[in-house]
């Protein structure tokens, strides 16, 4: 296919994500300047002198970063700690404010994560049926998904105890059955499948190329790149807040692993 073809086809794709210019500034409360860093004395002369006030620090975690994602794209985010790939997620679920510049979509964001909100107290079973009901599904449509939901997480016996017997990766895995149990306009995953095993992540991907024929948009942040190239078509690099590259996953891998 030569390159007009392709950006003819891109052309008559529909887009659901377009991040215009985008920056998240954000605050750090509690940070001390460098020359009070694990100066045991200068925190005790501020009590003394009644400095309870904590540092503020500004973090510029994404810096002008601009794009658009098209129906049926599923787009790895890549980089180092700290690139502002969970920070950039998080502003297209519209969970953090631009500081500047625009995030539009066509339709819903839904965001998974390790970090996602599941009810520590309750059964791995109440779980299901509340995050299913949070998603807009019908009594009957929860019965349906129940038995699919259970066996894709791998939880086993553990349903019917509290969450908070599960390990880190039981807990992740219950959270992105759980979300992939509906098609999503846009569907976005930070590292939720990085604490399954070779079964776990086998069926994830393709529960995600699914998704992507389903639905809209997926992106996906992992530090498996194995996982990125095998389930994604595009890949964007984030370095230091900016978009460092932007394209095919084997090219764009590359050109990380190389850096």
């Amino acid at each position: 296919m030569t390159e007009q073809e392709k950006q003819e086809r891109k052309a008559e794709r529909r887009p659901t994500v377009i991040v215009d210019d985008l920056h998240i500034v954000y605050r750090v409360y509690g940070a001390a300047s460098e020359h009070e860093k694990g100066n045991a004395a200068s925190a005790l002369m501020r009590i003394v002198r009644r400095q309870g006030r904590p540092q503020m620090t500004e973090v510029h975690a994404v810096k002008g970063v601009s794009f658009v994602a098209y129906h049926g794209d599923a787009i790895g985010v890549i980089g180092r700690n700290g690139s502002g790939k969970s920070t950039l997620l998080r502003a297209i679920a519209g969970l953090l404010p631009p500081h500047s510049g625009a995030v539009y979509t066509d339709g819903q964001p839904s965001l998974v994560g390790v970090n996602a909100a599941l009810m520590r107290d309750l059964t791995g079973e109440r779980n299901i049926v509340l995050g299913c009901y949070a998603m807009g599904l019908t009594q009957q449509q929860v019965k349906e998904k129940y038995d699919d939901i259970v066996d894709f997480s791998g939880i086993g016996k553990f349903i019917n105890l509290p969450m908070r017997t599960y390990s880190s990766g039981m807990g992740a895995r219950l959270r992105f059955a759980i979300a992939s149990a509906k098609s999503h306009d846009v569907m976005l995953i930070d590292e939720a499948l990085a604490t399954g095993d070779r079964e776990f992540k086998r069926k994830s991907q393709k529960r995600i190329k699914q998704m992507r024929e389903e639905a809209g948009t997926v992106f996906l942040v992992a530090h498996n790149l194995d996982v990125i190239e095998e389930t994604c078509n595009r890949v964007i690099w984030l370095h230091d807040g900016k978009i460092r590259m932007d394209g095919d996953p084997h090219t764009v891998i590359e050109a990380y692993n190389n850096a």
